[in-house]
């Protein structure tokens, strides 16, 4: 499903937001502490290149390393889309997110183990080669953006974007947050069949859907914007209560211990990787305080 867009400036919209808002359960278990044996997990049933009841995300791969590395028994909590799933953490249905942004005030996340951002993704034989968003072709050209909101909230490329004066030439995409059954790949096959010039899209989404297409085409990763202040990259790591200190400890020695084994997953699902800053790739104050 494609939208009519006109970028406005309304609360930021992105992962923080995603992870904090609510939304329906699907099939939840009754909250419950820890069980030595058992990784609960909170996953989206439909969600890829996430998550899906068939296992085949690069979270369920992670998840089910996590629980052959630890000898437990993995049990998903589905949830219809990726919102709320904090609470869900910490309401005690689930014990563990597969993925969270470093420094999430509320939960305990690890210090990070990969790092991606939105990418602009472009056709390589249009030559078109646009790096930044103060490149004045913006602004004539025809531009893909995801969108969050029917009429709230916009994705963060949006945003920015509305900021840098682009704004009557955007064209959005519905994605599982607006209709529930539009596809995240539409934003790609729409810069493959030429219906848009360019698409700026969250870097997994952007990498899955490219290799999976077979297409020939570029991904540039953004940094953050100067102009409206909008971040578009992000560090992630894996999350659980912030007073469960041990089992967050646990989930950091079992990113240690295997690593390249995670970043092979990574690569597997085609997720666009940026080198890690060396103080949150180091540090052990980079790691979420509990309370």
């Amino acid at each position: 499903m494609k939208l009519s867009l006109v970028a406005r400036a309304p609360a930021l919209a992105g992962l923080l937001a995603a992870l904090a808002l609510p939304a329906a359960p699907l099939g939840a278990q009754r909250p419950a502490p820890l069980t030595p044996g058992l990784l609960r997990v909170c996953a989206d049933p439909e969600n890829m290149p996430f998550s899906n009841q068939k296992g085949e995300g690069l979270e369920n791969k992670l998840a089910e390393l996590l629980a052959r590395t630890w000898n437990s028994r993995l049990e998903y909590v589905w949830w219809a889309a990726p919102r709320g799933l904090a609470r869900m953490l910490n309401g005690l249905y689930c014990d563990v997110l597969i993925q969270a942004p470093a420094g999430y005030e509320l939960a305990g996340v690890t210090r990070p183990y990969y790092r991606t951002s939105y990418v602009i993704v472009t056709r390589r034989d249009r030559g078109l080669d646009i790096r930044s968003l103060d490149d004045p072709r913006l602004k004539t050209l025809k531009i893909g953006v995801h969108v969050y909101a029917n009429d709230a909230e916009n994705s963060p490329p949006a945003m920015a974007l509305s900021a840098h004066g682009v704004v009557g030439n955007l064209v959005g995409f519905g994605t599982v947050f607006v209709g529930g059954h539009d596809h995240p790949e539409d934003i790609i096959k729409a810069v493959i069949d030429g219906t848009v010039d360019l698409a700026i899209v969250w870097g997994p989404i952007a990498g899955y859907y490219a290799k999976q297409l077979g297409a020939d085409l570029v991904l540039t990763p953004l940094e953050d914007d100067s102009v409206s202040g909008i971040p578009f990259q992000f560090s992630m790591g894996m999350a659980t209560r912030r007073r469960e200190r041990a089992l967050r400890d646990s989930l950091q020695r079992f990113l240690d211990a295997k690593g390249s084994e995670v970043r092979g997953i990574l690569e597997e699902f085609g997720v666009p990787l940026l080198s890690l800053p060396a103080d949150t790739a180091r540090r052990v104050g980079a790691l979420t305080p509990a309370p």
